[in-house]
């Protein structure tokens, strides 16, 4: 039996190799939609029980865009949870988001195009409004965490998500600059679609790396210096985490918790069973089962 969980971190395995996380089980969970990235590992951390799920799989095996991110936010649904804060690394658009801080972006600019989007399909469709993709109240948790454990930290901007696994071109990072985006990664889209589907609260903490390739004077973006400035950023990632879970209210109600209260088109007549059977635990509580 698996246990009830409310808050779920979506990063690297080594986030929940702290001291702090106790009492630890394992649990795999099968979805609709195949495994997710691997197991999910729950624990105690500040009087809570907190889900971690390593995005990329142990051993870091999926491509940006091979993660299994529709079987990731239908297992945390699964168990309960109600925030997923997400950790992402990120290259930095802007001269003032340096390698080293960490921002809580607002907004999302998704430049993928070969990722499943969304939880419905045919049969049942769903039009869940985004305007706002990252859950506000749950970026003021993030940030409020970040400041108290004494990390440089930034609050707002646009985060563009390409599809990798390729880094950007200069003339690309060049135009995201023009275009006003803040920071570049490869992740979080859909990760915080499907959870705004799944009516769960979501934000990331975006660790800036490195200035991508549009910055002359610095060394260009690669794998050794975004690794290399992860390790220095883990503690700090650590100890944000376990304050952002103690800052957080389980029972807290926001909107991203009805997002699907408008969001349902089709009539509860023309939906086959069995893709309300397959959707249950995202829109059960929308079709009382008779």
């Amino acid at each position: 039996m698996v246990e009830e969980v409310r808050i779920a971190v979506i990063g690297g395995s080594g986030l929940y190799k702290m001291q702090e996380l106790t009492d630890k089980v394992a649990y795999v969970i099968p979805t609709p939609y195949g495994q997710p990235s691997g197991e999910i590992i729950v624990g105690t951390l500040r009087g809570k029980r907190v889900a971690f799920l390593p995005r990329h799989g142990m051993g870091h095996i999926y491509t940006p865009t091979t993660v299994p991110y529709q079987a990731n936010i239908y297992a945390l649904k699964l168990i309960g949870v109600r925030f997923i804060i997400g950790v992402n690394a990120c290259g930095s658009l802007r001269e003032d988001y340096a390698p080293g801080h960490i921002v809580i972006p607002d907004q999302l600019f998704d430049y993928t195009n070969s990722r499943a989007r969304t939880f419905f399909d045919e049969g049942l469709v769903g039009h869940v409004g985004v305007a706002d993709p990252l859950c506000p109240e749950l970026c003021d948790v993030l940030y409020r965490a970040v400041l108290k454990v004494g990390g440089t930290v930034h609050k707002g901007g646009t985060f563009l998500i390409e599809e990798g696994p390729r880094f950007a071109t200069r003339a690309e990072s060049n135009i995201f600059r023009q275009w006003g985006c803040s920071l570049i990664g490869m992740t979080t889209c859909p990760e915080a679609f499907l959870a705004r589907e799944a009516e769960i609260a979501y934000a990331t903490m975006a660790h800036v790396t490195d200035y991508d390739v549009w910055h002359h004077t610095e060394e260009e973006v690669s794998v050794e210096m975004v690794v290399n400035t992860l390790r220095r950023n883990l503690e700090i990632a650590q100890l944000a985490l376990a304050a952002a879970v103690e800052l957080l209210d389980e029972d807290a109600d926001w909107s991203c918790h009805h997002a699907l209260e408008n969001a349902i088109m089709t009539d509860r007549n023309s939906i086959p069973q069995a893709m309300l059977e397959k959707l249950r635990p995202i829109v059960g509580r929308y079709f009382p089962e008779s």
